[in-house]
């Protein structure tokens, strides 16, 4: 299974089960005045939004480097996990509002098991996705899988936290809902802050990481014959970067080895996981 297939899969099983975790939850929510479980419903509806988002990214992130993108269709992934953070953002800023309002004119919530089941099967369900999402999330690197298996975690947390609340009101502490509620909606917004700086990274064309070009570099200072190398960039088209870099030889090698040389070094450095192209130019001297 390849690292867009498993992202397709992923987003389609995260919209199916959120669909039904949104309708349990919005309806025993409202029915017993829980302002915990309605932050978890609302929680759920981002979260169908966000795997709308992940199906979508990933399909046009897979689309091969075309005429008039030619080095690939890549940073959509981060694209869409943007549009993801963004609306992470939102929904916390209205659940934080409502929640405060909600400790201020106490809350109104009724206890009942069916609010104890719902958590329980949410937290079951969630548990599964996180697994199963997480495992490939560590085999492929794609910021929309990591992006949703920390959404499922974070669900999992979260949902743990409302049953706490539902459960505390048996004796006789309700104030907890609405501390639970803002705890919720801080939580989803740190998590939309931190995917909102990692995909801002990319689109504006982040460096590589010194450890990769650290590794990149001692690979070029193998070839015996490269004196100096000089000018080292680049730039991301996804999860992968292009590098540029210029090397310099004896001025008496021809150029048909000096040019041999390049091409050799590019191939060695396109071996590395993270990059996609090498591109180096050879100057002499």
């Amino acid at each position: 299974m390849d690292r867009y297939i498993a992202a397709k899969r992923v987003g389609l099983l995260g919209i199916l089960g959120n669909i039904f975790l949104l309708c349990i939850k919005a309806a025993v929510g409202f029915l017993f005045k829980s302002q915990a479980m309605i932050a978890d419903s609302v929680n759920s509806a981002s979260d169908i939004f966000a795997s709308l988002m992940t199906f979508i990214g990933n399909k046009i992130a897979r689309e091969p480097e075309d005429n008039t993108h030619n080095l690939g269709h890549g940073k959509a992934e981060y694209i869409f996990s943007l549009f993801i953070s963004l609306s992470m953002i939102l929904v916390a800023l209205k659940l934080l509002f409502d929640s405060i309002y909600t400790l201020i004119n106490g809350s109104e919530l009724t206890f009942s098991w069916l609010l104890v089941i719902v958590c329980i099967v949410t937290i079951l369900l969630k548990s599964i996705l996180f697994l199963y999402t997480y495992r490939l999330a560590k085999k492929h690197n794609n910021i929309l899988l990591n992006a949703s298996y920390e959404d499922h975690r974070n669900d999992c947390i979260v949902t743990t936290f409302t049953l706490l609340s539902i459960l505390a009101t048996l004796i006789g502490i309700h104030w907890l809902d609405g501390v639970v509620g803002i705890g919720i909606s801080i939580w989803i917004c740190i998590t939309g802050i931190k995917l909102f700086i990692g995909s801002y990274n990319i689109l504006m064309d982040i460096s590589i990481d010194e450890n990769t070009k650290d590794i990149i570099l001692d690979l070029v200072h193998s070839y015996k014959d490269i004196k100096k190398v000089d000018e080292f960039y680049s730039t991301p088209i996804g999860y992968q970067y292009v590098v540029f870099l210029t090397i310099y030889v004896d001025g008496n090698l021809s150029t048909f080895a000096s040019h041999n040389l390049a091409d050799s070094l590019e191939r060695d450095i396109c071996k590395l996981e993270k990059i996609s192209k090498a591109i180096v130019h050879v100057n002499p001297i």
